[in-house]
């Protein structure tokens, strides 16, 4: 625990300002005590003081001093025959006096208390969802380390193979294309990496233009082919040929390469499987769904799997093998396009449907 407190100064900070705040209402509650403490040992005073002021008042009235005298001397005491007592206004006055004192420090507590909780309460979550982020980029590095490592592990024994051996020409084709592959998941992660790292900044530029939706969908499908095959999925497209949308190329490239990524990763479990890729019209908007019959999820997760890092257990989920980005980047690239991203299972087993759809806004023709 030291050794990470002295690696990271500001959680260290964070911790030492909690501290300092908890450290802070323990005062204001001792302050709150020692408060009412004192007003109530003031008014015990002052009515002992009334108690000696009455039997003062009642020693000159037998001395015979006039009552008005008395009352004079003394303007809390009130003379009756031979009584003398303090007036009731004089005790309610005393008794409203600590009322006002005691509301007054329990008001001014209860603020200060409300605004050390307030902050206690923003830099707890703060640390909390900085411990969630950092265990979810140490799994993130450590997925990304192990998915690097597999295809580079790979590069290097089809290397080592076509350097030492004299292959056939049917041999030396079967190793470049897997060597291409290799390069290929490798090319796609770090894409992924850097699409996060720009959106996250902020930083996009969007060039809309005219895209034709059957077009951008079969370039992608003709990037993925060889892991399909390899993987042993179908795809089927269902996209009338004039359907078009006005958004960015890059964007659109990206939303859609990733939906495609996701459903060839949900079908890795169940050892192939098909996708169908549909494209229709809805008023002046343009919907694309991808389906697959993969390992589905849970409905309640459909939200979470759009969130950063976020890869659930195959047994239940989604992209467990991935980089836990895919969907993310769908979700901001959509957003910056003022799109809608949403994601529909039965549970798990029972495959998944993401339909994005680019409001009627930016699909109008303006030529």
């Amino acid at each position: 625990m030291a050794t990470i407190l002295r690696s990271d100064p500001i959680r260290f900070l964070h911790i030492v300002m909690i501290g300092l705040q908890v450290f802070a209402v323990a005062q204001v509650l001792w302050w709150l005590i020692d408060q009412r403490m004192v007003a109530q040992g003031h008014m015990h005073q002052v009515r002992a003081l009334y108690t000696y002021d009455v039997a003062a008042g009642q020693r000159l009235e037998a001395a015979g001093v006039d009552a008005s005298e008395i009352t004079a001397i003394f303007p809390h005491l009130q003379v009756s025959g031979d009584a003398v007592s303090v007036k009731a206004e004089s005790v309610a006055a005393l008794d409203e006096a600590r009322r006002s004192r005691a509301n007054q420090y329990t008001w001014e507590s209860g603020f200060f208390l409300l605004v050390l909780a307030a902050g206690i309460a923003v830099l707890w979550r703060g640390l909390s969802g900085e411990a969630e982020v950092r265990r979810k980029q140490d799994n993130f590095l450590a997925m990304v380390s192990h998915q690097f490592k597999t295809p580079l592990a790979s590069l290097q024994l089809s290397l080592e193979t076509m350097l030492r051996r004299q292959l056939s020409p049917e041999r030396f084709q079967q190793l470049s294309h897997r060597m291409l592959d290799d390069l290929r998941r490798m090319e796609n992660m770090v894409a992924k990496i850097l699409d996060s790292a720009r959106l996250d900044r902020g930083r996009v530029q969007l060039n809309r233009e005219r895209i034709g939706v059957a077009e951008a969908v079969r370039h992608v499908l003709a990037n993925v082919e060889d892991i399909a095959k390899r993987e042993n999925v179908t795809f089927s497209v269902d996209i009338p040929p004039d359907l078009d949308l006005y958004a960015d190329p890059v964007a659109t490239d990206g939303v859609v390469r990733n939906l495609i990524d996701n459903a060839i990763a949900a079908l890795g479990p169940m050892k192939g499987g098909s996708i169908t890729v549909t494209g229709r019209r809805l008023g002046g908007a343009v919907e694309i769904a991808v389906k697959d019959s993969g390992i589905g999820f849970e409905p309640a997760d459909a939200d979470r799997l759009f969130a950063k890092f976020v890869r659930l257990d195959t047994s239940g989920g989604r992209d467990a093998a991935g980089t836990g980005l895919g969907l993310y980047i769908v979700r901001r690239f959509m957003h910056f396009e003022n799109g809608e991203v949403r994601a529909h299972s039965g549970g798990p087993g029972k495959g998944a449907t993401f339909t994005v759809t680019w409001p009627a806004a930016v699909t109008q023709d303006n030529s």
